[in-house]
């Protein structure tokens, strides 16, 4: 189960459906896209094997007791931040006061965008929150939001192929805590104790099509426009996406997947402090690199 509607972040699931990866570790895969309910919710009770999420849900779950767990990251270091046309003129966090933000309904939401914001010293109150949705970024900007949290892989850029001028405050430039793994792909933690070697099928393919994207974005690209063909209008935004991806999925790890404890520790530290979790959060309780490790 997708995390969003089908993007350069999914492509290596698709690569491994697309070559045979699936196939050939004994594996039939069904990909679907969420509709009202999240691949989260999903995974935790076990209507679907895997899903992708993103690091600030995992610990959140956890946080609630619900037993998901994030069994491999999708793209190293975050490459999200705050995005805003650039006739809105915020140039930093401080440009936020008197602004709409445009959420998509997270908690974690607001405490980034205070912490952002208390780093240039700027009162987060006088930020306007909205829930867009599932609204096309382009399209809430021209109507009632000025900023919104976004992938520069994806949304930054179909900016640059739109050839719309924007600004972008990256999450990582204002606290290192925030350079946490999103996306990610979890499992239900029952289903990977009953099913060790499902998980270790389905991971060991993925990281073939993910390796794949690494070494041949272009055919990557058309893969993912065969399997997915609404992006078919959008195939110079997949390609160069693609492009700018292929040096972020695995960046410096030592192959593609793995996981760091510190990152998990750093985060849930962020969000006990801004009062997103309550419990003592154990970073190994909440990944694995089990299933990814050569």
């Amino acid at each position: 189960m997708l995390d969003w509607t089908p993007n350069t972040n999914h492509t290596g699931v698709y690569v491994a459906k697309a070559n045979g990866y699936f196939k050939k570790h004994g594996l039939d895969v069904t990909i679907k896209t969420p509709g009202d309910v999240t691949a989260d919710q999903l995974v935790a009770a076990g209507k679907a094997q895997f899903g992708i999420s993103a690091q600030e849900s995992v610990t959140q779950a956890r946080d609630e007791g619900i037993p998901v767990k994030s069994i491999g990251a999708i793209i190293q270091h975050n490459t999200s931040g705050f995005m805003s046309l650039k006739s809105k003129g915020i140039e930093s966090p401080k440009g936020f006061e008197g602004k709409t933000y445009g959420g998509f309904g997270a908690p974690i939401e607001e405490p980034i965008i205070d912490a952002v914001m208390e780093k240039e010293k700027a009162d987060p109150n006088k930020v306007k929150v909205v829930n867009m949705g599932n609204t096309d970024f382009f399209t809430a900007s021209k109507k009632n939001i000025d900023f919104a949290w976004v992938f520069y892989g994806w949304t930054g850029i179909e900016a640059e192929t739109r050839g719309e001028k924007v600004n972008m405050q990256y999450l990582v430039d204002y606290d290192k805590n925030l350079d946490y793994y999103t996306p990610l792909f979890i499992a239900n933690e029952k289903y990977i104790k009953s099913d060790k070697e499902t998980v270790r099928a389905f991971m060991q393919s993925v990281k073939e099509g993910y390796d794949y994207a690494i070494k041949e974005p272009k055919k990557s690209a058309d893969i993912l426009i065969k399997e997915a063909p609404e992006l078919k209008s959008k195939r110079e935004l997949v390609e160069k996406s693609q492009l700018y991806l292929k040096n972020k999925y695995q960046d410096d790890a030592s192959s593609w997947g793995i996981q760091d404890a510190a990152v998990w520790e750093n985060y849930a530290d962020f969000m006990k402090k801004n009062k997103v979790i309550k419990n003592e959060f154990k970073a190994d309780d909440a990944f694995t690199n089990e299933f990814v490790e050569e």
